[in-house]
């Protein structure tokens, strides 16, 4: 779990209710045709930007932005070094049934052991790591969808209650509801797009280009396996990926 992204949802949205709490209550926010017009006008909008397929799987990839799935890069480093030491050792199947951390990892693996050469592995590798940011891309722009409409529902929404408040001006009790339906709409479109899933986006971002640089380092360590490269110069390439301090630890432990 990401507990930056948890505790600063949570604080963002505890302090929200606080400011309302502290002004009466958080009763006068909340209004049903507001909320019918943005939620509910913003959910069926961003439907319609994209398959459905990618829509209903776009609320598991928002999940990540909570449970990323992060995988250690040194601990990559250290597996790789092992797994070059073997190969030099004891020839490429030797490496038969080695435990890797990640599919991606396994499957390049599997292809040196089956004697794929440097290129065709680089070229399959590199390719799987573009599908990957594709697919990324994708459910990525769902999120997006959100933040780009959720503001505008609001202002649409904002249009509707004027209109219902202009051509009621002579009944007093009706400008209340109307100008809250105005007022409310614009709140709900500001929160969606700027407290739901503006940090969202910008999390998934960050695990996606994590995610890309974990892949090429496997990339590297595996071609460098491939053209039987010293474990100490696979390691030294490698932890050119890592925070100093990181690397620090590994040349240590070396």
């Amino acid at each position: 779990m990401d507990i930056a992204s948890l505790l600063g949802l949570i604080g963002a949205l505890g302090f929200i209710i606080y400011a309302m709490v502290s002004g009466g209550g958080v009763g006068p926010f909340i209004d049903v045709p507001s909320l019918a017009i943005v939620f509910g006008g913003t959910f069926f909008c961003v439907m319609y930007t994209c398959p459905l397929p990618t829509f209903l799987g776009s609320f598991g990839v928002m999940a990540k932005a909570f449970f990323p799935p992060v995988k250690p890069q040194d601990e990559l480093v250290t597996k790789m070094v092992e797994l070059a030491g073997i190969a030099r050792k004891d020839g490429m199947m030797a490496l038969e049934g080695q435990d890797v951390p990640d599919k991606f990892f396994s499957k390049g693996l599997q292809m040196l052991v089956d004697g794929a050469d440097e290129a065709k592995l680089t070229t399959q590798l590199n390719q799987e790591i573009k599908a990957m940011k594709a697919r990324h891309e994708s459910n990525q722009n769902v999120v997006k969808a959100w933040i780009d409409i959720a503001p505008a529902m609001g202002m649409i929404g904002t249009l509707v209650g004027l209109v219902l408040m202009l051509g009621n001006m002579a009944d007093p009790k009706a400008i209340g509801p109307a100008m809250a339906v105005a007022l409310l709409t614009t709140l709900y479109g500001a929160f969606i797009a700027n407290v739901l899933f503006l940090p969202m986006i910008t999390s998934l971002e960050g695990y996606t280009a994590y995610e890309v640089t974990y892949r090429e380092m496997v990339v590297m360590g595996l071609r460098n396996i491939a053209r039987g490269e010293s474990p100490r110069n696979i390691q030294d390439q490698m932890v050119a990926n890592l925070p100093p301090a990181v690397q620090q630890k590994l040349e240590a432990a070396a």
